[in-house]
């Protein structure tokens, strides 16, 4: 299971990175890339939170969870500015992009210490 979180999560910050370049650069990138990036993300977040209930200890995978949470919400309020047709704050983006790629790096040292 933390195969198929690291895999779902990988592939939905390909996705990511290549929203946040477009948006940084000026462009706005197609809906169906954001959804397909969110779905991604949200399953991921789902195995994680059952691998990390079949956990002994939760420790830098609590951690983890927490800021996949936090980019979680960053990434909501994205989608309802984008629904809005808002521009996004370039800072909502960074802070989204930062939380995820913290968690996601927090998520593999927890998981390779753990041998999982």
């Amino acid at each position: 299971m933390s195969t198929l979180a690291i895999l779902l999560f990988a592939l939905a910050a390909i996705g990511g990175v290549y929203l946040a370049f477009n948006h940084l650069r000026g462009n706005v990138p197609p809906m169906a890339v954001g959804l397909i990036h969110g779905a991604l993300a949200a399953v991921a977040l789902v195995v994680l939170i059952l691998f990390l209930l079949d956990s002994p200890s939760l420790g830098l995978g609590g951690i983890a969870l927490a800021l996949f949470v936090v980019a979680a919400l960053g990434g909501f309020m994205m989608l309802g500015k984008r629904l809005r047709q808002q521009t996004l704050p370039k800072s909502l983006i960074l802070v989204h992009g930062i939380a995820a790629v913290a968690a996601f790096v927090l998520m593999l040292i927890w998981i390779l210490s753990n041998g999982a």
